[in-house]
């Protein structure tokens, strides 16, 4: 019976598969899937990448229609980035709960605080937050940022992981706010330590979005795609992964010789994993729900993205 019904479940796939190929065409459409968005929604995208590569891809394409895999802001960052562009998203509840950890309201209140100080935000906020924002970021390129900067004094939101591990790089005041992913926060150091004694030849690769005890054992942190570029040219044959388990996809289609454990079956963000292939389908369909940025909004908020695509 588990045959059949995997056997039905594939057949399901290539003919949604076929059917989004067909409207890709029709639409003139792309599908960009971030790296932590299911495995056959990642088999089907045009470009798999991390918030900072889409962020650059949605900013180049010649498409019509930008169909965003990932949350919320990221179809928010594609649409202010390409304006003239129609961006859909599969399912409009895929949101970013450590987006949501920080308002405007809150954010302004902190700049009076430190009239002096720049703001960087993370890539993982709102718009309206990103509108306030002197520079964004991403964890590929947070401290080439922080550095490019000409003050002092940094407000930085909102993962306070990511800036607590930023901070460790640069001699500027961080003042960090209290937000989290609430993913990556889950692991634990008994998680890494259990998965070390269980598998003593791997490695450690670990994303700083997780808890700064977590980070310091790594053989090796960065960003998602820094983790990817790691392992594929690492001489070590085994890691143990301190990412969203959907950089599976990536890791095994790189490194197909290579052994990869999770270092908790906890390590799934179910607002990334709530768009699937039949949800591709309809949006492409219907080209609905479409992302829609206030001008206003979306005027201020591409400035801070545009400076952070200038970072070299």
């Amino acid at each position: 019976m588990e045959a059949l019904a995997l056997e039905r479940k594939a057949e399901q796939n290539r003919l949604l598969k076929e059917r989004i190929l067909e409207l890709k065409k029709e639409r003139n459409a792309i599908i960009l899937a971030h790296y932590y968005q299911r495995d056959e929604i990642q088999e089907v995208a045009d470009f798999r990448g991390d918030s900072f590569l889409l962020a650059q891809k949605a900013a180049e394409t010649d498409a019509d229609v930008i169909v965003f895999c990932g949350v919320h802001f990221m179809g928010e960052s594609a649409k202010i980035l390409a304006p003239t562009k129609t961006v859909i998203i599969p399912d409009e509840r895929a949101g970013c709960p450590m987006a949501d950890m920080v308002n405007v309201e809150g954010l302004r209140a902190l700049k009076k605080e430190h009239p002096n100080a720049k703001v960087v935000a993370y890539i993982n906020t709102s718009a309206e937050v990103k509108s306030e924002t002197d520079i964004c970021c991403t964890s590929a390129n947070a401290r080439k940022v922080i550095e490019s900067i000409d003050a002092e004094e940094i407000i930085w939101v909102p993962d306070k992981n990511l800036g607590d591990y930023v901070s460790k790089f640069t001699n500027k005041k961080m003042i960090i706010w209290e937000g989290y992913c609430n993913t990556h926060d889950m692991l634990t150091v008994k998680d890494v330590e259990e998965m070390k004694a269980a598998h003593p030849n791997a490695q450690f690769v670990v994303h700083p979005e997780c808890r700064p005890e977590v980070v310091k054992l790594g053989d090796f942190v960065g960003s998602t795609t820094a983790i990817i570029k790691y392992c594929r040219e690492s001489d070590c044959q085994e890691f143990i992964v301190g990412t969203e388990d959907g950089t599976g996809y990536q890791l095994r289609l790189d490194s197909p010789n290579k052994t990869f454990h999770f270092a908790t079956k906890y390590l799934v963000c179910p607002n990334m994993k709530v768009n699937n292939l039949k949800k591709v389908v309809r949006c492409l369909e219907t080209m609905q729900p479409e992302i829609y940025v206030a001008p206003e909004v979306a005027e201020k908020a591409k400035l801070s993205l545009e400076r952070m695509l200038q970072v070299k």
